[in-house]
């Protein structure tokens, strides 16, 4: 099934974000150091702007600093590959800002009083946190599992559009899109089970249960 944010999409992304790369690594920056810095970013946009109501101001940064994302993984493989500490700094600092992310979102709602937006926004980080979990269990497997509906990117795109809806005074955008982010999340997590158990059948020798 493809994916929410298309492939296409994205290479389009890639195309002018490359220029932007090639011009840091000209200029010493490191991708690990992108990927910190975009870390903070969020972190600042999530508890600094959207846990205290800025919705729009937070969901605006996030999404700004969000997209180096694609910086970094460019500058990577413009300069040669990934290693394998950036491999695990990328995926540790993503956890991280997810986590800042659906927290500050949670625990706004919980000033409101809004316990379905709460439960949703913690339904999100939970299946969030699967969605990478699964992926990368299979992968330390020998398997893969580059499947779903809802990747990192279209998640915090559907959690983002909802928060500037609600900033806007479109009241119950940010808990709908909870509630379909939550809905998502759950069905990527299957795909991606279903996806490895496939792939496991197949390696598994003939007369095995």
């Amino acid at each position: 099934m493809a994916k929410i944010f298309q492939v296409s999409a994205r290479a389009g992304m890639t195309r002018v974000v490359e220029p932007i790369a090639r011009a840091l690594l000209r200029a010493g920056v490191t991708p690990n150091a992108v990927t910190v810095t975009g870390t903070l970013g969020v972190l600042v946009g999530a508890l600094g702007f959207g846990a205290r109501g800025h919705l729009v101001a937070g969901a605006l940064i996030v999404t700004f600093f969000a997209l180096t994302d694609l910086l970094d993984g460019t500058m990577a493989r413009i300069s040669g590959g990934s290693t394998r500490f950036g491999a695990f700094l990328d995926s540790s600092m993503d956890r991280v800002a997810d986590s800042a992310v659906f927290g500050a979102v949670a625990y706004w709602l919980a000033t409101q009083g809004d316990h379905s937006g709460v439960a949703a926004a913690l339904v999100c980080l939970a299946a969030g946190s699967l969605v990478s979990y699964v992926k990368a269990r299979a992968e330390g497997l020998g398997m893969t599992a580059n499947v779903g509906i809802a990747e990192r990117t279209e998640r915090l795109l559907i959690v983002g559009v909802g928060g500037i809806l609600t900033g806007l005074n479109v009241d119950p955008a940010l808990e709908i899109s909870l509630w379909l982010l939550a809905a998502v999340s759950i069905f990527t997590v299957g795909q991606r089970m279903t996806h490895v158990y496939r792939q496991a059948r197949q390696l598994q020798p003939d007369g095995q249960g």
